[in-house]
């Protein structure tokens, strides 16, 4: 980590306690990558479950539709062993639908011979991918097929608009239920934190100091809905399957889609007066590989990757290559993730 780079959104600073040593692990939340992000720019371990495995009891909501938690770490082990403890129906959660647990830890010994990867070609090349991050990714899956993955390039176009899918149902989700709402919203039987529900209502009387990004996204929802009502996030959560049906058409042959978790490395935190353009710039560039998986529900990781070659220029040394990350979603992420963390520490 460095002083004056964003540590990613908006589980931030869940994984800066990790990244820092402050505590071993943490919990974050995932409507559009924002468990993985963090993950990505402080080089630790971040787990997107799949949608309904683990309870979101507790955890301040944005849009039941893309709310997902889930654990924070800064090795693959203890990703899987915090996975086990949240995992399964605590009784509250809507979204909870006797989802089959298993012993998540038991998956790091299988290692990843024999697991089908799939390279995802709409994954790369981004207007604002940063060719260093890219080439970094396609090596590590090199490196899987070097410890007995197999490994194989695949196309899947729909997934260069699933972030114009997600729109839709981020923004106005999000002023729906999290802003207007109150956090929760209605008609659903969760267990409603009244408490946070009172507390939150205040934005209302201090929406100045709402962030640039949440201002944006409250107008924009709030307009939207005035003017169109919700026709276009039913539309968006109907189009969301077929996004789904698109990634499940190729895991259907393979175990794991694999691309960068961002296109670009840490970026400098905007300045202090910085135009709202830059800073808004900053929230949403992150997101192409990330939010398509947060409306499909598939599993996702973020499985760090450490450059080999350090910087003689230790200020120049964050933005050479040490925070770089896999994102591996499917149901093995966790095995092959710990595979590949075994092959860089013992390089």
């Amino acid at each position: 980590m460095k002083h004056g780079y964003s540590a990613g959104g908006s589980s931030s600073g869940s994984a800066a306690l990790v990244a820092a040593g402050e505590v071993d692990m943490a919990i974050g939340g995932d409507q559009g990558g924002s468990i993985r992000m963090p993950a990505s720019y402080c080089g630790i371990y971040g787990m997107k479950p799949t949608w309904g495995l683990v309870p979101y009891t507790g955890v301040m909501p944005i849009e039941i539709f893309v709310d997902h938690t889930g654990p924070m770490t800064a090795t693959v082990e203890d990703n899987a062993l915090m996975l086990e403890v949240l995992a399964g129906d605590d009784g509250y959660d809507p979204r909870i639908k006797a989802p089959a647990t298993v012993s998540y830890s038991e998956a790091l010994s299988g290692g990843v011979k024999g697991l089908k990867i799939a390279v995802v070609k709409e994954g790369f090349g981004w207007p604002n991918s940063e060719a260093d991050v890219d080439a970094k990714v396609k090596a590590g899956a090199k490196l899987f097929e070097k410890l007995g993955a197999q490994v194989t390039e695949v196309s899947i176009p729909m997934h260069l608009v699933g972030g114009a899918i997600w729109t839709p149902i981020g923004a106005e989700g999000l002023t729906q239920t999290m802003m207007w709402g109150d956090g929760y919203g209605v008609s659903r039987s969760d267990l409603y934190s009244t408490a946070l529900m009172d507390f939150h209502r205040g934005w209302r009387w201090r929406a100045d100091e709402l962030s640039e990004t949440t201002k944006l996204m409250t107008m924009l929802g709030t307009y939207i809905n005035q003017q169109f009502g919700s026709r276009f996030y039913g539309k968006a959560v109907n189009i969301s399957r077929r996004l789904k049906a698109a990634y499940d058409s190729v895991l259907a042959e393979h175990d794991l889609l694999l691309m960068p978790t961002l296109p670009l490395k840490a970026t400098k935190i905007p300045e202090k007066g910085a135009p709202r353009e830059e800073v808004i710039a900053r929230a949403f560039e992150m997101l192409p590989n990330t939010a398509p998986f947060d409306i499909t529900h598939h599993p996702a990781m973020s499985i760090h990757v450490r450059s080999r070659r350090r910087s003689a220029d230790r200020h120049d040394a964050h933005r050479q290559g040490i925070r770089r990350s896999d994102h591996l979603s499917g149901r093995p992420c966790v095995r092959a993730g710990g595979r590949l963390e075994e092959d860089v520490r013992s390089a």
